[in-house]
């Protein structure tokens, strides 16, 4: 069975365009998947990359008209300058941890809602409040964001080091185990195809 490490960050935009399909992928292919998520800025400070507001005019002003065509082309809602972001993702990529490690919920479901109340609803994903709301609508406990804080905090720090020696360089990331790379949810169709052997 084919595996895939999903490195991504809980407040990327690019990583909110997954919405499904990642796992309608996984389940047609029979493939299972890890989920990783990166602290988004230190993965571009170590590898070459700037956060938006530092990167030139030219590359900010295709993004304003990328990231809303994109989510047109999908059917997804997309709120382009949400009122909490950037924010602080730590907290709700210690959640998402804690969850894996505990079983139980839809973690797929969990990281949507996390990603959706960001960049949809436009709540802060840095709040207790509302990743323990998130937890719950997953089927998770929510005293999850409180009792993984530790664990979270340590593999949140050891995803960043493993994903800059794995090659990853931005959210979202996807390496399959043999060792092909698909950078953007816009390389998913192309991730299909290399899982069916067609790529």
């Amino acid at each position: 069975m084919a595996h895939i490490d999903y490195y991504f960050s809980t407040i990327s935009p690019y990583t909110y365009l997954v919405g499904t399909r990642l796992e309608e992928i996984a389940q047609r292919q029979g493939t299972t998947v890890t989920y990783k998520p990166i602290d988004i800025i230190g993965t571009f400070s170590r590898t070459g990359g700037q956060p938006v507001p530092q990167r030139h005019p030219a590359r900010q002003e295709y993004r304003a008209q990328e990231l809303p065509r994109q989510a047109r082309k999908l059917g997804m809602p997309l709120t382009f300058q949400p009122a909490h972001w950037p924010t602080n993702a730590a907290p709700s990529s210690y959640a998402v941890i804690a969850a894996q490690k505990a079983g139980g919920g839809d973690l797929p479901l969990l990281i949507r809602r996390l990603l959706t109340c960001c960049w949809v609803e436009e709540k802060d994903i840095a709040q207790d409040e509302v990743i323990k709301a998130c937890l719950s609508e997953a089927g998770f406990d929510p005293a999850l964001a409180d009792s993984g804080l530790l664990t979270g905090a340590e593999e949140y720090a050891a995803n960043l080091e493993e994903a800059v020696a794995n090659g990853v360089f931005g959210a979202p990331f996807f390496i399959c185990d043999s060792g092909q790379k698909f950078w953007g949810q816009d390389r998913l169709d192309e991730l299909e195809l290399h899982l069916k052997g067609e790529l």
